[in-house]
């Protein structure tokens, strides 16, 4: 059997690990730069090769991973590469993405004898380059067995959802817990400060109770700790994240007030000046509270 080429476009946070752990696999890895040559040269130096352009790696890899910041950013990649695919070539879409253009994606692609699948993660990017991360993934069976030794390489929990599509489906339900938790903790913080309760008498009582979990302790890292990078996940990706949750609980005609209560909090730090890209997550606690006028730290 032909031992699969494998190619990664987006080798950022998350896609230089991955891309890392799928050479420490064994399979031959061919990258492309974007902005920072920095994960590229590192990944040179480690035996990946790198492409001169979309289309020179589209003609050369037989499996293809991209991991790029939404729907619009991977529609404009796989059309680069388009006229240079190989018949039965598998794109794996690992951005959290609109599942309705995951679709649309796999049947412009299945026209072409190629396939795609959806395999959005969980986890950090620690756990990417530890091979550690959650694979949440939509693929025929037969697509799916024949990337599953690959996904194996950098994901150590990998569940199936379904067809094309569910993957991104249920990537979306967890970022509604996952923001969720966020926006909840960022309120209660500032409402403890309003009330005379610090944060750090907050933490006390919930840090090793029932309500702390792996979330709580990477928000509080930057709450408690002052750690800004405890939780590497922008607050842009998190408002687009919620916008395409919003968008799929329309399609199904779902009321989500908690959803759009979610997204709501995200955009309004986004408007306040959260849309930088060393913005994270956890630094939703100082948006929610200056507007509430609570002072922190």
């Amino acid at each position: 059997m032909t031992q699969e080429t494998v190619g990664f476009v987006g080798v950022g946070l998350m896609g230089q690990g991955m891309a890392a752990s799928i050479l420490k696999g064994g399979y031959p890895v061919t990258v492309i730069a974007h902005r920072n040559r920095g994960p590229v040269e590192a990944l040179i130096a480690a035996g990946a090769t790198e492409a001169a352009s979309l289309a020179d790696l589209a003609a050369t890899c037989s499996i293809i991973h991209i991991c790029a910041h939404g729907s619009p950013q991977v529609e404009a990649i796989v059309d680069q590469m388009s006229s240079a695919l190989q018949p039965d070539t598998v794109i794996i879409e690992c951005s959290t993405s609109d599942p309705t253009s995951t679709e649309k994606l796999a049947g412009l692609l299945g026209d072409k004898g190629c396939h795609m699948v959806d395999a959005p993660l969980g986890g950090t990017p620690v756990q990417a380059a530890a091979g550690q991360l959650a694979a949440m993934v939509g693929a025929d069976e037969a697509v799916f067995t024949r990337v599953r030794p690959v996904l194996e390489t950098w994901a150590g929990a990998i569940v199936h959802m379904g067809p094309v599509g569910a993957g991104h489906k249920m990537k979306l339900l967890n970022n509604m817990l996952a923001m969720g938790y966020a926006a909840m903790y960022a309120e209660a913080l500032a409402l403890s400060e309003k009330v005379g309760i610090t944060t750090q008498q907050f933490d006390s009582v919930i840090r090793g109770s029932r309500m702390d979990c792996g979330f709580y302790q990477t928000f509080m890292g930057y709450a408690v700790e002052g750690n800004a990078e405890a939780h590497k996940f922008t607050i842009t990706n998190a408002l687009k994240d919620m916008r395409y949750l919003e968008a799929m609980a329309d399609s199904v005609n779902l009321a989500n007030p908690v959803g759009n209560a979610i997204k709501n909090t995200f955009a309004e730090a986004y408007a306040a000046g959260g849309d930088g890209p060393a913005n994270y997550v956890p630094h939703l606690v100082d948006y929610v509270a200056k507007r509430n006028g609570v002072r922190r730290g």
